[in-house]
């Protein structure tokens, strides 16, 4: 099997949104990280004191074949093209241990897609 680590980040609001629509193009859970981050579009300031939103970064570990159908469901469902929405990468997965339980899900998912 190969994977692929899918990275979204994306403002804390359409957190919930990221995942419940990655799930359904076949991802098999998520790991949250809180963060903050610095985009292209002017900070906003009150008083000298600069004004971020929370952001989250959102982590997908999903076989290699499900990449590209959960990259057009976040185009389609969650505007991630859109500027200030977020952006989403993939890195590459060279090794992995610890998802025991989850090999018969993704075997499930690489079955249904090919047969």
């Amino acid at each position: 099997m190969r994977f692929k680590l899918i990275v979204v980040t994306v403002k804390k609001d359409l957190t919930e949104k990221v995942i419940d629509t990655a799930k359904e193009a076949g991802a098999t859970g998520a790991t949250i990280i809180p963060g903050r981050g610095i985009g292209g579009e002017d900070r906003k300031t009150f008083f000298g004191l600069t004004i971020e939103g929370p952001t989250d970064v959102v982590l997908f570990l999903v076989e290699e074949h499900c990449v590209r159908r959960i990259f057009e469901a976040f185009e389609k469902h969650c505007n991630i093209r859109e500027p200030g929405v977020g952006m989403a990468l993939t890195l590459p997965v060279d090794e992995v241990v610890g998802i025991a339980d989850q090999i018969d899900k993704f075997k499930d998912q690489a079955r249904d897609q090919y047969l």
